[in-house]
C-alpha cells in the first residue's frame, strides 16, 4: 500500500486513540507498537517487503547506545565513545538515553512473538554503529563531530546520522570531515533544531548535509522546528514512541526523531539501490518527498519544509533517472562526489585553490590553442567529405533517432527539482495535548 493510500485509509480515531492510551512515560511494549503512528502511515508491511535495510551500516554520533536493550540487541555494532573517558559507545551511561531512541527508530527489531512488541524501526535489519559524543552544556568539554565523523567513514556507515545541533559555529575541521564523508559515498543528515528558529544550526546548514525538520500528524510543520533555506526534508517528529534507558520506552517530540526516519529511509534506498551515489540517494528522497495541498506550486526548497515530506514507499519503486553523482547536494571541491579510496581528496581540492603558476598558466594556453587548430582542421574535413557523401549514419543528426543505428541520444537538460504533487490525504488529527519537545 502506497504512503499516500495509507493517509486516506488511516482512521484519526484509531492513531490518536492509541497515542492518547500511549502518553504515560512508561508504556507496555505491545501499546508501543502501537503508537509508532509513522510506521502506519508510511505503510511498512508494504516497504518491507522490498527493503527492510539489511546490509546497510548506519553510524548513529550521539550519547551512547544501549546495545543491550531487547528491541535493539544484535543490531548494534561495536562502537567508540569520544566522551571524556573513551571506551566503547554501546554502554550508555543510565542519564544518557537520547542515542539509544534515535538508533531504535533506525534499527530497532521489536521483540517477542516474531518481534510484535517494543519499538520497531523503519529499516529494522540495519546495523548501528554507535559514536559517542558529549551533547551536554558543560563548559570545557570538547563537542566537535569532526573526528566522530571521520570514525563513522572509516568503519563503514553508509549513512551518518547526526540528531543534534551546536551552538558554535561550524569550524574547518568539522566542514573537513564533511567533505571526508561525501568523497566516501557516505550520505549524512542532520537535525535542523527544536527552537522554532530560523538560524541556521551547526551541523544541519553545513553544505553537503542533508537538513530534516520535524512534521506532525496533521501533515503541517512542527511549531519548533527551526527554519531556513537549508531544510531539504521533513519527516514524523511529533509524539514519537522509542526506546530509552532509565525507562523502557519514552515518548518524545523533536527534529531528532525526524532526522532518525530520514536516515532509515536513506538505509533502506542503499540497500535497493547499492550502486547509487550518496548524493542520487538524496536525489530520490527529495524527488519523491510530498507537500500538503497549501505548498502546491510554491517554489522548492522551501524555508520550511524544503522539498517536502519523506515518502519511504515511492523512494523505492519509483522508476526515475538516477541523477547527476552530486544529486541536490552541492558539488564538492574538486567537482568529484567520490575519493579516490585514501581520503586525500580534500587536501588536494585545498591546494589547487592556491592558484597555478605562471609556467601553468602559459602551457594550458598554449595546449588550448593548438586543439583549437586540429579542431578546425577536423571540421574542414568533415564538412568537405559531408558533401561528397550524404548526411552522417545515424539517423536525423546522427545521434541514434529514428531509424538511426543506435548510439549517443542527447537528453533534455535536467529541469532541477520540481514541485511535487500534492498528498491527496491528511494524517489524521493529533491529540490535544504534547509532550516536550526533546
Amino acid at each position: 500500500m502506497s504512503f499516500t493510500r495509507t493517509l486516506r485509509v488511516v482512521g484519526g480515531a484509531v492513531v490518536a486513540g492509541a497515542l492518547l492510551f500511549g502518553t504515560a512515560p512508561v508504556a507496555s511494549a505491545d501499546q508501543v507498537r502501537k503508537d509508532q503512528w509513522p510506521l502506519t502511515v508510511f505503510g511498512v508491511d508494504d516497504i518491507w517487503k522490498v527493503s527492510t535495510g539489511k546490509g546497510v551500516t548506519v553510524a548513529v554520533i550521539d550519547d551512547p547506545v544501549d546495545g543491550s536493550h531487547p528491541d535493539l540487541k544484535g543490531s548494534v555494532l561495536p562502537g567508540k565513545s569520544f566522551l571524556p573517558g573513551g571506551g566503547t559507545a554501546d554502554h550508555p551511561n543510565q542519564e544518557y538515553e537520547h542515542g539509544t531512541a534515535m538508533a531504535s527508530l533506525i534499527a530497532g527489531h521489536g521483540h517477542g512473538p516474531a518481534g510484535s512488541d517494543g519499538v520497531k524501526g523503519l529499516a529494522p535489519d540495519a546495523k548501528i554503529l554507535p559514536v559517542g559524543i558529549y551533547l551536554g552544556n558543560s563548559s570545557g568539554v570538547k563537542k566537535s563531530y569532526a573526528e566522530p565523523l571521520r570514525y563513522a567513514v572509516d568503519h563503514g556507515a553508509k549513512v551518518v546520522n547526526m540528531s543534534f545541533e551546536v551552538y558554535e559555529d561550524t569550524s574547518p575541521a568539522e566542514k573537513a570531515a564533511v567533505e571526508y564523508a561525501r568523497k566516501h559515498d557516505v550520505l549524512v543528515v542532520a537535525a535542523s533544531g527544536n527552537s522554532g528558529s530560523s538560524i541556521p544550526r551547526n551541523p544541519s546548514a553545513v553544505p553537503g548535509i542533508l537538513a530534516v525538520g520535524a512534521m506532525d500528524i496533521d501533515l503541517k510543520v512542527w511549531k519548533f522546528s527551526n527554519y531556513g533555506s537549508h531544510i531539504r526534508l521533513l519527516a514524523p517528529g511529533v509524539h514519537i514512541r522509542s526506546a530509552g534507558v532509565e525507562d523502557p520506552y519514552r515518548l518524545a517530540n523533536g527534529t531528532s526523531d525526524a532526522t532518525a526516519y530520514v536516515s532509515a529511509t536513506a538505509a533502506l534506498l542503499r540497500q535497493k539501490f547499492p550502486d547509487l551515489t550518496a548524493g542520487q540517494i538524496a536525489n530520490r528522497l527529495v524527488k519523491t518527498a510530498i507537500l500538503p495541498d497549501s505548498m502546491k506550486g510554491k517554489k522548492l526548497p522551501d524555508p520550511h519544509y524544503g522539498y517536502g515530506i519523506v515518502n519511504p514507499w515511492q523512494a523505492l519503486i519509483k522508476k526515475m533517472p538516477a541523477g547527476s553523482e552530486n544529486g541536490p547536494l552541492p558539488a564538492l571541491k574538486d567537482g568529484s562526489s567520490k575519493a579516490s579510496g585514501n581520503g586525500k581528496g580534500a587536501q588536494q581540492a585545498t591546494e589547487s585553490d592556491k592558484g597555478m603558476s605562471t609556467g601553468v598558466i602559459i602551457g594550458i594556453v598554449g595546449g588550448v590553442v593548438g586543439l583549437l587548430v586540429v579542431v578546425l582542421i577536423v571540421v574542414l574535413v568533415v564538412k568537405k567529405k559531408s558533401g561528397r557523401n550524404g548526411p552522417p549514419p545515424g539517423g536525423p543528426g546522427g545521434f541514434g533517432g529514428p531509424g538511426g543505428s543506435g548510439g549517443f541520444v542527447p537528453q533534455p537538460p535536467n529541469p532541477g527539482y520540481q514541485q511535487q504533487p500534492s498528498a491527496p490525504g491528511v494524517y489524521p488529527s493529533a491529540p490535544p495535548t504534547q509532550p516536550p519537545g526533546q
